[in-house]
């Protein structure tokens, strides 16, 4: 990495960190534990969200749940839901509403999973990811 490299990596974390900060300063309910957990949850689902559009596993994948139809749109929830946690950190009635959905749809997946007989392990994220979200919901926004 030369030194202009350095430069604009070191420029970019310093944008990214006041941004942080700046998010974690404007609402005093807001930590550094909360922030990372609501950026964990937004990644994740907007990786997944973007999957169910891309990857010809998940059309097999919900072909399995019974859901083949309800991959696009489920996609798209949670492409917006990935968002709209994101900009709670700005709106918190947005990152609640967002948190609150995917719980909500979280909920829904842990039952289509026990309704088709998935094992443990395969139900376990979506337990884990309606955790997150509802904790969130509850005490993060």
């Amino acid at each position: 990495m030369n030194r202009d490299q350095r430069k604009k990596f070191s420029v970019s974390r310093f944008l990214l960190l006041r941004l942080a900060i700046r998010a974690t300063s404007r609402y005093a309910d807001f930590n550094p534990v909360h922030v990372s957990l609501i950026l964990f949850s937004a990644l994740s689902f907007l990786g997944y969200g973007s999957a169910c559009f891309f990857l010809t596993s998940f059309k097999s994948e919900f072909e399995r749940y019974g859901l083949p139809a309800q991959r696009p749109l489920v996609g798209a929830l949670q492409v917006g839901a990935a968002l709209g946690l994101v900009v709670g950190l700005y709106q918190p009635w947005i990152g609640l509403a967002a948190s609150g959905g995917l719980a909500l749809m979280m909920l829904v997946a842990v039952g289509v999973r026990i309704k088709i007989k998935d094992p443990l392990p395969r139900t376990t994220p979506a337990v884990l990811y309606l955790a997150l979200n509802a904790y969130l919901c509850l005490f993060a926004f």
